[in-house]
C-alpha cells in the first residue's frame, strides 16, 4: 500500500515532529510512505529533510502540479497535514481517486471563524478525519461543524526524549539554578508571558529557559526588564538538542492559551519531569491533575507562580508522567491505529 503525506514545509512544530516520528514507523509496518514537501521559500527546511528517513519530494509551497505528482506516485491514500496542505492534495487527491485523509493538528480560533465553511466542505470530499486529541475531535465536530462519523482520535505518540541533531551552542544559564523550562514558539499563543509574570513571584535561583523562536520576542524581553527578570530569562531560540535541556530542567512549563496537542509536554514527561500546564484543550488529557503535574486556569499568572512554586519540590510527578507516557502515548499504539485506518478504507 503506497501513501503519500502532503505538508506545507515552514518550520519545525508539533506537526513537522510528529510526521517524523510517524512516517518511519509506517514504514516499518511494510508501507510504502512517501513525504511531499510544500516548500515555503521564505524558509529553509533542511534540517526538517535531514532528519526525515523516508523517501520525500520537494515541491514549492503553491505547486500546481500536485494532481500530476499523486497520478505519478500512484498512492492509494493520500494523508494531508494543515491549512494549505488540505486545499491542495485535497483536490490533487480526488482528481487521481486516491482514498484522502486529513489529520487536525490544532483547535486554532481561526477554524471557527470564516473557514469553517471551507472545512465543512473540503471534509465531505474526505475519507477519514484524525484528530491528534479527544478535545480536537470534539472542537472539529461541536465547533467546526464537520460530521462525527468522519472523525476519529489517534494520539501522538512518542517513545522517549528527541534525538539530537548537533550540539547546543554554550549559554549563560547558572549551573545552581533550577530551570523552568518550556519548548514553545514566542507566539500569544502559548503564554510564554505568563510564565514571565510568574517567575517574578518565584525564588531568584529560579530561571525561565524556552526553546523556541518567534515574533513575541522583543515583548517578551521587554517584559522581563519591566519586572526585573530579565537576568533570569533565557531565549535561546531553536536548538539541536532539546533532549540536553530537558535533562537539566527542573520542571517544565506550558502555559498555553489553547493547544492542539502539545508534543513538549509528552516530551518533558518522558524526561521525568513534573509538568505544569493550562487546563485548556487538550492539555487534561496529558497531564493528570496531581499524579503527574498540575494544571491551571489560563491567563492566571499568580495560580501558575502558586504551581510551579509547589512542582519544584514534588519531583515524584515527573517519575509519575514518565509511566504514563509509555502507557499510553507510545510510538507502536499512534502507527498501529494509523494502519488500521488505511486498511479500513
Amino acid at each position: 500500500m503506497r501513501i503519500a503525506h502532503v505538508h506545507k514545509m515552514r518550520g519545525i512544530g508539533g506537526s513537522e515532529r510528529h510526521l517524523l516520528t510517524l512516517l518511519p514507523a509506517l514504514a516499518e509496518r511494510g508501507l510504502d510512505v512517501v513525504f511531499v514537501g510544500l516548500d515555503d521559500p521564505e524558509w529553509n527546511p533542511s534540517d526538517f529533510y535531514d532528519a526525515l528517513r523516508v523517501p520525500a519530494i520537494r515541491l514549492r509551497s503553491d505547486a500546481l502540479v500536485l494532481p500530476r505528482l499523486l497520478a505519478a506516485l500512484r498512492a492509494d491514500v493520500v494523508h494531508t497535514h494543515l491549512v494549505h496542505a488540505d486545499l491542495l492534495g485535497g483536490i490533487a487527491a480526488k482528481l487521481r481517486g486516491a482514498r484522502l485523509v486529513s489529520t487536525k493538528h490544532n483547535d486554532d480560533p481561526f477554524r471557527v471563524g470564516a473557514f469553517r465553511h471551507v472545512e465543512r466542505g473540503l471534509a465531505r470530499v474526505t475519507d477519514r478525519i484524525v484528530a491528534i486529541t479527544e478535545s480536537l475531535r470534539r472542537f472539529t465536530v461541536e465547533q467546526v461543524g464537520v460530521p462525527a462519523a468522519k472523525v476519529e482520535t489517534i494520539h501522538y505518540g512518542l517513545d522517549g526524549v528527541p534525538e539530537p541533531w548537533g550540539e547546543n551552542p554554550s549559554d549563560d544559564v547558572p549551573l545552581d539554578a533550577r530551570i523552568l523550562l518550556s519548548t514553545s514558539r514566542l507566539v500569544p499563543q502559548k503564554g510564554i508571558d505568563d510564565a514571565v509574570r510568574a517567575l517574578a513571584e518565584l525564588p531568584a535561583d529560579v530561571v525561565l529557559v524556552v526553546l523556541g523562536e518567534g515574533p513575541e520576542r522583543p515583548a517578551l524581553e521587554r517584559l522581563a526588564r519591566e519586572l526585573g527578570v530579565s537576568e533570569r530569562v533565557f531565549l535561546p531560540g531553536r536548538v539541536p538538542d532539546v533532549g540536553s535541556w530537558l535533562r537539566r530542567a527542573t520542571v517544565y512549563v506550558h502555559p498555553a492559551r489553547w493547544e492542539g496537542f502539545g508534543l513538549g509536554v509528552l516530551e518533558a514527561m518522558h524526561a521525568g519531569l513534573p509538568v505544569v500546564a493550562t487546563n485548556v484543550s487538550s492539555l487534561p488529557e496529558l497531564v493528570v491533575e496531581g499524579e503527574t503535574g498540575l494544571l491551571v486556569k489560563r491567563d492566571d499568572a499568580p495560580a501558575l507562580a502558586q504551581a510551579l512554586a509547589v512542582a519544584l519540590g514534588r519531583p515524584e510527578l515527573g517519575a509519575a508522567g514518565r509511566e504514563r507516557a509509555l502507557a499510553e502515548f507510545s510510538v507502536d499504539r499512534m502507527a498501529s491505529r494509523t494502519v488500521a485506518l488505511y486498511e479500513r478504507l
